[in-house]
């Protein structure tokens, strides 16, 4: 029988982890939420925390399941994958943000689509132990979002989110 509770302390870091991933995207979220877009607080910190999960599930499967493979076998553990699957995922999410708007023939919330990337990208990172980059990156979309789109709020060129 397997012991389910094997390692806690492992399991309560990895647990740290995603909690730390699912409030750096949250931070990503609340921009988004003061700026009145879809996809906020919730949604980012919910893909962020995920992304976490997921990479950290990936680590434990090779970790667990690496050595017991026989030379030979079509057992493949490629962890690339679990990130090329985060991002086909959360490219689905960010898809559904997206809207046209027929009588001005525009595309919408093209930012918050790719803030939803970037929150993924930030839970991929912690799971890596790659934090400081995670903050930098969430330092870096907030400014882009802040910044950037109160320049374009005085200077529009003819784009929205």
């Amino acid at each position: 029988m397997a012991d389910y509770f094997a390692n806690p302390i492992d399991q309560l870091w990895s647990a740290l982890t995603v909690l730390i991933a699912t409030i750096l995207a949250g931070l990503i979220g609340l921009e988004r939420e003061i700026s009145g877009k879809p996809a906020g607080f919730r949604t980012q910190m919910l893909v962020g925390g995920a992304s976490a999960l997921l990479v950290i599930l990936g680590k434990t499967v090779v970790d667990s399941f690496g050595d017991s493979v026989e030379i030979g076998s079509h057992v493949a553990a490629d962890p690339i994958r679990i990130i090329q699957a985060i991002i086909v995922g959360v490219s689905f999410i960010g898809a559904g943000t997206v809207l046209k708007v027929e009588e001005k023939n525009r595309v919408r919330f093209l930012t918050t689509a790719a803030s939803i990337l970037f929150s993924a990208g930030v839970g991929v990172a912690v799971a890596l132990e790659l934090v400081i980059l995670a903050v930098a990156v969430v330092v870096m979309v907030i400014s882009i979002n802040f910044l950037l789109g109160a320049l374009s709020d005085k200077f529009p060129l003819g784009g929205e989110d």
